[in-house]
């Protein structure tokens, strides 16, 4: 080697040496959170059903609750006697982000600022947080033994001064720094036919459209077709996504849960029963506080092959940053004949799920919904399952690149 090269060789391995080194990139982490509802019994990972509601048999809508209860719980905001119990229950599987309803006085359909801050109060004293109030109605009960109907009927001025309460909870919310409020737009609730055996001693809802008997033929909403339904959504988001916009809360609603057809169930055609209504629902108002409470178990019912078409769905919705949380429950089965199972055993892979909500970024709360039920389960062995199974896909997708 002569001197030239030497030289030129060297200078080459210095500049090398000496250069920045360029880290590995970094994994994208995952920000959702472990949710639970806090409640008397009820809610999702706490009972039977999504804010505090059991399943009817199709067509045949449960009986009103007692006066002074509203589903198992206490009227006016859901909470159980003792209001520290529910927090007290969720501490010992590490939960610090909840969906929460506030106890309200006097039969208002609102929370004081006063009311909210004494829930979030408590929230504080257990370490966590009220990320989601699940407010006093707008349920997805059946149209027929709601006690505030006139939202879904479109009675007016009744509907104008429930919304005027909505407006008033949203102004509050704010207020009391609670930055969500969860909802539905439901006429026919929550559609089953039967129970299923599943594993072990356990049983399963399940739902076959063709076993279906709408009895009555028509509920006391009489006809309504999809124009109906749109007008009496439409007019709703009209009056409340405004003032969420200005006031900074989002308002997540709950899917239609069980799709029918076009034609009609019990003379209703539930709109937010398809992923496509739920297009049309999220564009209705533009507003970076309008979305979904987005029901993973819900959109699968709207599917012909979930397993394979739930990841696009959540995708579609991510990106656009419409899904404000996530009820993280699986089925077995598709559109129109499915049944509820435990996470780990349904058509949906749920790890992919849990990828796919990570590659959208979104950030809040993944939670159960819907549990299975079983003669032997003493108190929450069940929910303490589905708590580890969603922490551990959580851990196991924040670690993933």
């Amino acid at each position: 080697m002569n001197r030239r090269q030497f030289v030129t060789s060297g200078a080459v391995a210095a500049a090398v040496s000496t250069s920045p080194q360029i880290a590995p990139a970094q994994p994208k982490r995952a920000l959702m959170k472990l949710g639970a509802t806090v409640g008397g019994g009820f809610g999702e990972g706490g009972g039977r059903g999504e804010g505090g509601r059991g399943e009817a048999p199709a067509g045949a809508p449960a009986a009103p609750p007692a006066e002074g209860t509203r589903g198992g719980r206490r009227a006016g905001g859901g909470q159980p006697r003792d209001p520290e119990q529910g927090f007290r229950s969720l501490g010992r599987w590490g939960i610090k982000n909840v969906v929460a309803s506030a106890q309200i006085a006097d039969g208002r359909l609102y929370a004081t600022v006063d009311e909210l801050k004494r829930l979030t109060d408590i929230a504080d004293k257990y370490g966590m947080a009220v990320d989601v109030l699940n407010p006093p109605f707008l349920p997805s009960s059946h149209i027929d033994r709601e006690r505030h109907p006139a939202i879904m009927l479109g009675q007016s001025p009744e509907r104008d001064r429930d919304i005027e309460q909505i407006q008033t909870m949203i102004k509050n919310c704010a207020a009391a720094k609670i930055p969500c409020i969860k909802y539905n737009m439901s006429i026919l609730g929550v559609l089953r036919t039967g129970r299923v055996p599943g594993r072990g001693d356990t049983t399963y809802t399940a739902y076959k459209f063709k076993d279906a008997h709408a009895d009555p033929p028509l509920t006391r909403a009489g006809v309504v077709d999809a124009d109906r339904y749109w007008e009496r959504i439409t007019y709703f988001l009209q009056h409340v996504i405004p003032v969420a916009t200005e006031y900074k809360v989002r308002m997540a609603c709950h899917p239609n849960d069980s799709p029918v057809p076009p034609e009609g169930y019990q003379g209703v055609n539930a709109v937010l029963g398809t992923v496509e209504g739920l297009k049309k629902f999220v564009t209705i108002q533009e507003s970076p506080y309008h979305g979904l409470n987005f029901c993973q178990g819900s959109v699968s019912e709207m599917l012909q092959d979930p397993g394979k078409e739930i990841h696009d769905v959540i995708r579609w919705f991510g990106t656009r940053k419409k899904i404000f949380n996530v009820h993280f429950r699986n089925i077995r089965g598709h559109r129109d004949d499915f049944m509820e199972v435990a996470p780990d055993e349904g058509s949906v892979d749920m790890h992919k799920a849990m990828v796919t909500y990570k590659q959208v970024g979104y950030p809040y709360m993944i939670h159960p919904d819907h549990n299975v039920s079983s003669p032997s389960e003493t108190g929450g062995e069940y929910t303490a399952f589905v708590y580890g199974y969603i922490r551990a896909l959580i851990q196991a997708v924040d670690r993933e690149g």
